[in-house]
């Protein structure tokens, strides 16, 4: 539910298998990424499994915000959407950085979700830096943040290997409504599942890049060898092959 009372309303895209899939899994994006070009290669790499990705306020297909909103109410509106075209199956969940945050808010719920995988994030927001990137975008827009982004989300030679797949992601930074994207930055300042994930019922495997600075590695999360911020598009199979090895997908 957006501050303003209205729900928060998400766009679905299917990036692989359909509804005879035996099982469904739900990805979520990056802040500043349209979720088709992170996960699209990744998905195709998957079996047996339906892979529906959504896409943030203002971002991608999904249309801006009317008012702000915390993460919890991404999840909700995940969770709702996915109860209504589960059908009975499993369903699974992973999410990158922003989408990562709406993984560990689900994890907290269980019932729908069986099981999760967060890359590139944590359970808790940096209050303070989030908060200054918020009125940053409703100075100069997000359009002035494409040249940091690159530097962020892509480890060093990306770009040059995969420019049609950098260069759409960075397009849909630029694409990205301002004040969407503000409101999500506030709501990871606000963000703060830390001390309530040890009573999470729901399994959750957390990983990062390598070479992530935005979300280091540290003992026991595991690691993308080679990757910086964006691993599903930076290294699919290695992305795809983990969650084959978790359970998510065949």
């Amino acid at each position: 539910m957006a501050a303003d009372g209205t729900p928060v309303e998400l766009e679905f895209s299917q990036l692989a298998g359909d509804g005879t899939s035996p099982r469904l899994l739900l990805v979520g994006p990056s802040l500043g990424t349209a979720v088709s070009p992170l996960w699209r290669e990744c998905a195709t790499l998957l079996t047996d499994v339906q892979v529906l990705g959504w896409d943030l306020p203002g971002h991608g297909r999904s249309r801006p915000a009317s008012g702000g909103f915390l993460v919890e109410d991404l999840a909700a509106a995940v969770r709702s959407r996915a109860s209504e075209i589960a059908a009975d199956r499993p369903v699974t969940y992973a999410g990158v950085s922003l989408g990562g945050a709406v993984g560990f808010a689900l994890a907290l719920e269980p019932g729908l979700v069986e099981r999760v995988v967060t890359i590139a994030s944590a359970p808790q927001g940096n209050a303070e830096f989030w908060r200054e990137r918020a009125s940053l975008v409703r100075r100069v827009g997000t359009a002035q943040l494409v040249e940091g982004a690159a530097s962020r989300w892509f480890a060093p030679g990306f770009a040059e290997r995969s420019p049609d797949v950098a260069n759409e992601l960075l397009k849909s930074l630029v694409d990205a409504d301002d004040a969407s994207y503000a409101w999500a930055c506030e709501a990871l300042a606000q963000f703060d599942l830390g001390e309530r994930m040890s009573t999470a019922r729901v399994p959750v495997h957390s990983a990062v890049g390598e070479l992530d600075h935005v979300v280091p590695p540290k003992p026991g999360v595991d690691v993308f060898t080679g990757c910086a911020h964006l691993p599903p598009p930076e290294d699919p199979r290695a992305v795809a092959a983990y969650l084959v090895d978790k359970g998510f997908a065949a």
